[in-house]
């Protein structure tokens, strides 16, 4: 009973006597002061520019502005699902997005699993921070290291295949390889960063356990099966729903960066196409649009997979 006090009531009985909100918050104001930047952050940057999603349904015009422009409905939502090539742009994503789900998501798993074995503490901290170090780099940076070992004429990679007798390749302007290249590079980047939330996961064991479990003679694979695996379960749970929310988001800053003419036909997804036609082409009410579509199918997958991971693993977001 932290926020009451103890009365006497005229029977003699002891009850807790409450306080009043504005004391409650001026006993924890440190508390609240620590939280106060975050929930800013949340306001400025996530809950204010949800009222700028009502251009999706007008004609925006940056000079009439969001009080003064026209009112057309559903008019962009219908041009975006009429757009020619909107089944190439939107399959690519899905594609993408799958991609990066089944590979690029396991990834930091199996490194956090396997950084967890290492028990020379210099050793795992020397491997951690050079795997996590990718992830400060721009992606600029890492299509410039990549540029270095696939380029056709001076690539690492096809110096390696011409001295083996075979012809250079040009694995950049291939449409075939471009997913391929987004998987990988993106794995190497964000692989290391990642799995620190998995790492934590895994600190988080009690030692005392897999002790207990060595006694009643479980090996290896026991252990990991009912204790390692039970206490980062949760964790994976939580990634793979918030992954889940943002399934269509394939990440348009590293996209761009490796896209080029000849790699549209697989490489071209919602953001990119959002990009060229709102900021290029200054179409501000159609990627509105697209993003609140964005946004409604990744709520729905969401609120689904939360559902089911509840009834089946019994563990969920919320």
């Amino acid at each position: 009973m932290s926020n009451a006090v103890l009365s006497k009531t005229k029977y003699g009985e002891i009850k807790p006597k409450s306080t009043s909100a504005w004391t409650t918050f001026y006993k924890q104001r440190s508390l609240y002061a620590m939280v106060l930047p975050g929930m800013l952050f949340f306001l400025l940057f996530r809950y204010l520019p949800l009222t700028g999603s009502i251009i999706a349904f007008q004609d925006y015009n940056l000079f009439k502005g969001i009080m003064n422009s026209d009112w057309v409905g559903f008019k962009w939502f219908e041009q975006f699902f009429t757009y020619p090539n909107m089944r190439r742009v939107f399959v690519n994503t899905l594609i993408i997005s799958l991609y990066q789900l089944i590979f690029s998501f396991p990834a930091p798993i199996l490194l956090a699993l396997l950084l967890n074995e290492v028990r020379r503490a210099r050793l795992k901290g020397t491997v951690q921070t050079i795997v996590y170090l990718p992830h400060f780099l721009s992606w600029t940076i890492v299509f410039g290291l990549t540029h270095m070992v696939l380029s056709l004429n001076s690539g690492l990679l096809n110096q390696l295949l011409q001295v083996l007798g075979f012809d250079a390749i040009n694995f950049l302007m291939k449409a075939e390889a471009f997913r391929s290249i987004i998987i990988l590079s993106g794995i190497w980047k964000e692989m290391g960063w990642i799995a620190i939330i998995f790492l934590a996961a895994l600190v988080g064991i009690s030692p005392t356990l897999y002790e207990s479990a060595k006694i009643d003679g479980a090996g290896r694979w026991q252990q990991f099966v009912h204790i390692t695996w039970q206490g980062i379960k949760p964790a994976i749970i939580i990634m793979l729903l918030l992954k889940l929310g943002v399934i269509l988001d394939s990440g348009v800053d590293q996209i761009y960066v490796f896209l080029n003419p000849m790699t549209l036909s697989t490489g071209d997804v919602l953001d990119t196409y959002t990009y060229r036609t709102g900021v290029v082409e200054g179409h501000y009410s159609l990627t509105t649009a697209i993003g609140l579509f964005k946004s409604v199918i990744g709520f729905v997958l969401l609120a689904l997979a939360n559902r089911l991971s509840k009834a089946v693993a019994g563990e969920g977001l919320y």
